[in-house]
This record gives C-alpha cells, sequence and structure tokens, in this order.
C-alpha cells in the first residue's frame, strides 16, 4: 500500500466517524426510526456495519446485534467501540449467496462505497455522486451466507443489509423470510433493487416502504406490494439514493407477536413532522409498522 493510498484511507476512516457518529440529533431520529423493529432482547444483523453507528442504535434500543463487515480497518474500529460488548457479536467476512472466497473492491477515500459487485462499480462509474471515487485496492475476503450466520447466532428480528450493490447476492443465501429487514436502492443501479424485491417475494409475503438516505423517516405514506414498490423504484423522480424496508406478514403476522407492540415513529419526543410527511399520510406515518401493514393487505 503506497503513502498515498494510507492517508487517503485514514481520512476517508475520519471522515466516516465524523459523519456518523458526529451530529447527536442524528442519534435520535435513527432511534426514533429504529424503534418501530427492534424492542429490547431482540437479534438485529448489520451487514456492512462500516464504523457501527447502526450498532450503537440497535444496542441502545436493548437489541444484540451480530455486527458484518469485511473491511479490515473498519472492523478493528469495531472491535475498539464494540469488542467488549458481550451483546455484539462481529464477524470480519462478507455475504453473498454462497461460502468462498470474494474479491472486495476498496475505495481508501470512500470506504462507504466499497463493493464486492464489480459489475455495480462498472454501473455506477458514470453516476455524478462517484465522480470522484476510486477503487484503487482490491482484497480477497472469505464470504458466508445468511443462512450460515442464522445458524451460528439465531434468527434476526431486524436485518440491515449495505453492502454497495450486492445486497442481491446476499439475500440469495437466505432461504426463509426473516421478520424484516432494509437493503440499499441506487438510481444509477435500480434493478439491483428490484431483484431484491423480487427475491424477498419468492420467500414470504411482503410489504415494502422506503426512506431517503439518510433522512430516517419514511418517504412512502404507507406499506405498499411488490409489484407497487418494483414500479415505484423504477420511476424515481430524482437521483436520491435510499433504502428499502421490508416486513412479512405470513409465517408470524406482525399482528400476533411483539412486532404489534412497537412504538411508532415521533411517539418518543419527536415531532408530528419528524416522519418526513405531511396530513393524513403523516398519521399513516406515525402508526405502529404492524398497523400500516395490516392496513395494506386489504388496500396496497
Amino acid at each position: 500500500m503506497t503513502t498515498a493510498v494510507r492517508v487517503a484511507r485514514a481520512l476517508g476512516l475520519a471522515r466516516s466517524l465524523a459523519v456518523y457518529y458526529g451530529p447527536f440529533w442524528r442519534r435520535r431520529r435513527l432511534t426514533r426510526f429504529y424503534r418501530q423493529f427492534l424492542s429490547p432482547g431482540d437479534l438485529a444483523f448489520d451487514v456492512g456495519a462500516h464504523v457501527g453507528n447502526r450498532v450503537s442504535v440497535f444496542r441502545g434500543l436493548g437489541a444484540r446485534v451480530v455486527a458484518v463487515e469485511p473491511q479490515p480497518h473498519l472492523m478493528t474500529v469495531l472491535r475498539l467501540l464494540y469488542g467488549r460488548d458481550a451483546h455484539v457479536r462481529l464477524e470480519q467476512c462478507g455475504v453473498a449467496a454462497t461460502t468462498g472466497t470474494g474479491t472486495l473492491h476498496l475505495s481508501a477515500r470512500t470506504p462507504t462505497v466499497s463493493s464486492f459487485a464489480a459489475g455495480w462499480i462498472e454501473e455506477v462509474a458514470d453516476d455524478p455522486g462517484f465522480a470522484r471515487v476510486r477503487w484503487e485496492t482490491a482484497l480477497s475476503v472469505p464470504l458466508v451466507t445468511l443462512d450460515e450466520l442464522i445458524d451460528r447466532h439465531g434468527e434476526p428480528r431486524f436485518t440491515k443489509i449495505d453492502v454497495e450493490g450486492f445486497e442481491q447476492e446476499a439475500l440469495g443465501g437466505l432461504s426463509r423470510p426473516l421478520a424484516s429487514l432494509s437493503f440499499e436502492y441506487l438510481p444509477a443501479a435500480v434493478e439491483r433493487a428490484v431483484a431484491c424485491v423480487e427475491r424477498l417475494t419468492a420467500l414470504g409475503d411482503y410489504r415494502f416502504r422506503r426512506s431517503r438516505v439518510e433522512t430516517h423517516s419514511w418517504w412512502d405514506p404507507d406499506w405498499v406490494d411488490a409489484p407497487t414498490m418494483i414500479s415505484r423504484l423504477r420511476t424515481l423522480p430524482d437521483g436520491r439514493s435510499g433504502d428499502v424496508y421490508a416486513v412479512r406478514i405470513d409465517g408470524r403476522p406482525p399482528d400476533s407477536d411483539h412486532l404489534a407492540a412497537r412504538a411508532a415513529v415521533g411517539q418518543s419526543g419527536g415531532s408530528p413532522g419528524s416522519t418526513g410527511v405531511s396530513g393524513s399520510a403523516s398519521s399513516a406515518a406515525r402508526r405502529p409498522v404492524s398497523q400500516s401493514v395490516r392496513a395494506s393487505r386489504s388496500s396496497p
């Protein structure tokens, strides 16, 4: 590794720590948002944990966490921050459709976009948001499946997947419908998000909803079925990325287990406007996840 790459990596890491841990109001929004999905004692998977700010929020909600991160220098940070927490398990690997070894393309200056997906890197190369991104080095990294992680640690109540274009492959290693999860979408590579919706639909009966990047509030006013979400992803009105959230409504219905007791966004210190929608849509967004999903079953 050259000196220039080392300096870029140090600066990139410092930037990530400042961005994801710095603003105190971000933590409050994250806590309100994820309280919809997690309660004390639940298990959460953070796949693509980066510097671990979601780990911190999940632990603040009383959840146990499995944090998966393939980048060695980021895993060093995670060990320093969470290595002594008995309720956090750290996995230094990638997640894919099959067990094996993968090539991780590393971006020193912007470690958040390091990726196993060479095709995704090509797809986003012309996106203005990636104009200054360079993937200077590559690293061989062990890969496991979500099924293997579940066998090791148990089935999660919520799974966050943010692996820069490799989400479809990660879901390919899952053979059971999970209660709730999220995955990233990017306008320049939107068909990858569509494939994730289709994969989840093949596993179980889900409803979907979007949150724009780092807003931690709902963009869609309510939960919708897979065809509606696919249509919305393919007709994005702007170039902003975000995350798709999915809640399973078959198997263990949300209204029959403790997901039904989730507090709504904004009910713990947030203002009614914190959901990012207004009017009747705001009322829907403030309902517990289970209530919104139940309503969507009859009118998606």
